[in-house]
């Protein structure tokens, strides 16, 4: 599955897309790809404030229990309610299905994620070794 090219990415598999100041994050198809079928997504609360590089959650799959880290610093704006009832959602598009949603703190934060052409090229690199 191709990756957006709008989208920015991190090393530990999560995208984000930004519109304006705020960013919207979820995890790579690589990502659900690598974890197997998700069973729970734990999401922050409305109005915690994230740190770049900072856990803010995790998804629980049948085969793990996964970390997920913000891509930049803000506070996050929105979670997306359905993926407490349908974690399975993220398996059917990881591409479209959103965690939550932040107020971008940090701009400048965004110059240190990859492009989709980066990101790829990391996954293939580690998926190699």
């Amino acid at each position: 599955m191709p990756y957006p090219t709008d989208y920015k990415y991190t090393k530990e598999h999560e995208w984000i897309s930004v519109a304006g100041a705020v960013g919207t994050v979820g995890i790579t198809d690589y990502a659900q790809g690598s974890l197997g079928d998700i069973v729970f997504v734990e999401l922050p609360k409305v109005g915690d404030t994230l740190e770049a590089g900072k856990i803010f959650g995790s998804v629980e799959s049948v085969k793990a229990v996964s970390d997920l880290y913000s891509p930049v610093s803000g506070t996050v704006t929105a979670i997306n309610e359905v993926l407490r009832d349908k974690p399975e959602k993220v398996n059917e598009d990881a591409n479209t299905t959103w965690m939550l949603k932040l107020e971008i703190a940090n701009p400048a934060e965004l110059e240190t994620l990859l492009s989709a052409a980066e990101y790829e090229a990391f996954i293939a690199e580690e998926t190699e070794h």
